[in-house]
């Protein structure tokens, strides 16, 4: 989906703020292991720390004073399983109830309407049309425009309110989200508000959207809360029945739309006090989320003598107990002091013993507060780790082979890899390749096994992802070898490993397969079941296997072509000295070769398009037919521009070469259409008034440059995606999706240099290029207004 982007001083700020690509749904972490439950003796002896500044949490007695109307728990017994939680953004996670009332406040005040933030109270939580709607009905606005009136309200919220880690956040959110990670449960975001103020509100507050393993906001549904089309769901999309649920709300629309959905609901007075939400009868009440504890959500709350034993065992299988370890034990710290004051002749073992005991465990606790912090900061990475892939990324994996010395001729090199493999082949602790499980889904050809097809066979498995723009990238470089080892027993296997759920769908990689001609057998691993077998930790990754099923190597990332080169050719010739070769053939069925679009269709996977309405043209770029079409309005072929032959040409329409163009943009006032030569990593111009086209930037090679500023074609690119003109500023802005930036070209001057992005593959607003990040930008359009 295209960027709407403005030039210059307004550009980055709203190109940084306004992207909300949709986060993948994350799998919770793994459950915490703790010691086992106090008994309920122990408890009662032991004093308990309050934990995050919230009440103590005791063991109930019969003693234990009633509890109050807002402590009223659940009813004994039937508090049930718990496996997911959630949370409503305004009034719950962010504190951001009075700004949006202020902002409303802003627009009526534009409106010549005095309005005031009490006004907005009895419509907080049911959406942003209802809360502006509202109060323009009650203060009788006429010709009130809900679309407009949202509109600039988004516009002052964002721009005044909701700026990145602003620290609306409530104290203690993160806390509980990552407590409720750590307990097994899944957590979700369950907002009335549109999306653009959820990831306004969440960067806000400095909760990272990849914490939630959902995230469902207003934009897709007709009835908001009170209704419970949002917490329906909210349940639905994380696999979790209604019953299993747990609703956190501020707003009295949320609690009756959880009650609506059967969904349990513990509400928070930061919006209403406790009498206005008792209307609702949530199961009980806390003053904000920081006083919300984990044992609120597993048990039902702090006065936990109603559960029963078996409700107790299933809710905390994996939250437990420090044993039977006595008072004495838990206050070891007071203990060793008074022991000390009062038993000299043993205070100097003493004293060395707690030192001891306190490196231990504070050293311990640094540790696992650096482990949760990497992998908070890391969560995209580690929901695909594996044991295997995380020794393997701090070993470097069994990469030993592609060592070189650099001015090595090649015939060293082989003898050098040959020499490793005959040492492999001795050392008796080789890896064996795991099976293809049946159940997967082949394409290119019938389902092969490791055991039978590919037996006798040098194999490279090439781990990708059809959205991987690195996986892109390599794809030459396999034709490369498959092309020169094709008379030899040498395949090449496609692992995909969906990143995202959608990318598991056959006929997307299908899609995928026919567009960037892979002619190699593709297997459909959407489970990772190889992918975490043999440790593999990113995309992309290639795997060498030996004709005996041994794995040879493992290494990942791009500009590996000589490597593998060299070895699979030296592995060739060393298995077959050793007569382990077989060049049996394999049942190959081409997907090209079934699909009779790709002959009959005058197109070819074109990628994008742009329009000159006023010559009644229509400009598509024809990516796999390597040409630009141009029609009129209503489909009528007009002209082509380039040869159709694959290669970086300049010259007249006919003569001239693309390699896969994908965006374009045309410049009316000059007739000029600008062209995202994406494969040949190039920004080329295609001059209507004397039928030419040249290259304004790249040269046909994929560049690494993260700032640029060169002139003309000695400026490479990456995989320039898309394009967009800006005609005040005579400047064409690049979606640069090899390298998650965006780049501008000064057509006066013909400087090519970055505009924003860091380069790091990531959903990051910031306020200035250097601290914002994208992952694979790849379409960018100007803000109609400004453009025209």
């Amino acid at each position: 989906m295209a960027r709407q982007i403005v030039p210059s001083r307004s550009f980055h700020s709203l190109l940084t703020s306004r992207h909300y690509p949709l986060p993948s749904p994350a799998p919770p972490l793994r459950p915490l292991l703790l010691p086992k439950a106090l008994s309920r003796a122990t408890a009662a002896a032991t004093p308990q720390l309050p934990r995050r500044g919230r009440r103590p949490v005791v063991a109930a007695s019969a003693s234990a004073p009633a509890p109050s109307s807002s402590e009223t728990e659940a009813v004994p017994g039937a508090w049930g399983k718990v496996s997911a939680v959630l949370f409503d953004m305004d009034g719950v996670l962010c504190n951001s109830e009075e700004p949006s009332r202020r902002a409303a406040v802003d627009v009526f005040a534009e409106m010549g309407v005095d309005v005031t933030v009490d006004d907005f109270i009895p419509f907080t939580g049911t959406g942003e049309a209802n809360f502006l709607g509202g109060v323009a009905r009650v203060k009788g606005v006429k010709d009130f425009s809900t679309e407009s009136a949202k509109k600039r309200f988004f516009e002052i919220y964002l721009d005044k309110y909701a700026k990145p880690n602003s620290g609306i956040g409530f104290p203690g959110a993160l806390e509980l989200i990552m407590e409720c990670k750590n307990a097994g449960l899944k957590v979700a975001v369950a907002s009335s508000a549109d999306r653009v103020k959820v990831d306004a509100n969440l960067a806000a507050a400095g909760l990272p959207v990849s914490l939630f393993d959902a995230i469902v906001s207003a934009d897709a549904f007709e009835n908001l809360k009170p209704a419970p089309d949002i917490f329906l769901a909210a349940s639905k999309n994380l696999g979790v029945d209604t019953d299993e649920c747990i609703v956190i709300e501020d707003a009295l629309a949320g609690v009756q739309a959880a009650k609506a959905a059967e969904i349990r609901c513990i509400a928070v007075t930061t919006s209403l006090d406790e009498d206005a939400l008792q209307q609702a009868s949530p199961v009980f009440i806390r003053k904000d989320i920081g006083d919300i504890s984990i044992n609120d959500i597993l048990y039902g709350g702090s006065n936990a003598s109603h559960i029963d034993a078996d409700e107790r065992t299933e809710n905390t299988e994996n939250i437990s107990s420090l044993g039977n370890a006595s008072p004495e034990i838990l206050n070891g710290a007071t203990n060793a002091e008074s022991v000390e004051n009062t038993n000299s002749s043993s205070s100097k073992d003493q004293g060395l013993l707690g030192s001891r005991r306190d490196i231990l465990r504070y050293g311990s606790l640094g540790i696992a507060f650096s482990c949760l912090f990497f992998t908070i900061g890391n969560w995209k990475a580690m929901q695909f780790a594996s044991p295997k892939g995380l020794l393997n990324f701090l070993t470097g994996g069994n990469s030993s082979i592609f060592a070189t010395n650099e001015g090595e001729s090649l015939s060293s090199r082989v003898q050098q890899i040959k020499k490793y493999l005959a040492d492999f082949e001795t050392g008796g602790s080789a890896t064996y390749v795991p099976e293809f499980p049946r159940k997967l889904d082949w394409l290119n050809t019938a389902p092969l096994q490791f055991g039978r097809d590919l037996k006798g066979r040098v194999v490279v498995l090439d781990f990708w992802t059809y959205c991987c723009i690195n996986c892109m990238h390599v794809l030459p470089d396999l034709e490369f070898i498959e092309k020169k080892y094709k008379d030899k027993p040498f395949t090449v296997v496609g692992v995909h490993s969906a990143k995202f759920d959608n990318e598991k769908d056959l006929e997307a990689i299908r899609s995928a397969v026919l567009r960037y001609n892979v002619t190699h057998p593709v297997v459909n691993d959407g489970d990772m079941y190889l992918w975490r077998e043999l440790g593999v930790n990113s995309w992309l990754t290639f795997v060498v296997v030996a004709p005996n099923g041994k794995v040879l190597a493992q290494i990942s990332g791009e500009g590996h072509r000589k490597d593998l080169d060299d070895v699979v050719g030296a592995a060739l010739e060393f298995y077959d000295e050793r007569k382990l070769l077989q060049n049996n053939s394999l049942p190959l069925a081409l997907e090209k070769d079934r699909d009779s679009r790709l002959i009959t269709s005058p197109l070819k996977f074109p990628g994008k398009l742009a329009i000159d309405v006023q010559n009644n043209r229509l400009f598509i770029s024809d990516s796999n037919h390597n040409r630009i079409v141009v029609t009129n309005l209503d489909g009528e072929f007009i002209c082509q521009v380039g040869s159709s032959e694959e290669g970086l040409l300049d010259g007249q329409f006919d003569t001239a070469s693309f390699n896969r163009p994908q965006g374009l943009a045309y410049n009316f006032k000059k007739n000029i259409l600008y062209v995202a030569d994406t494969e040949n990593h190039a920004l080329r111009e295609v001059d209507f008034v004397n039928e030419t086209v040249r290259t304004l930037a790249g040269n046909g090679t994929k560049g690494s440059d993260y700032e640029g500023g060169g002139r003309g074609t000695s400026q490479v690119l990456n995989s320039p995606w898309d394009v967009c003109y800006a005609p005040s500023e005579e400047t064409v802005y690049i979606a640069m999706a090899g390298q998650h930036q965006i780049w501008k070209h000064n057509t006066l001057n013909s400087v090519t240099e970055v505009f924003s992005g860091n380069g790091s593959e990531k959903n990051l607003n910031g306020s200035s290029p250097t601290n914002t990040s994208f992952a694979q930008p790849s379409g960018i359009s100007l803000d109609p207004v400004i453009c025209c």
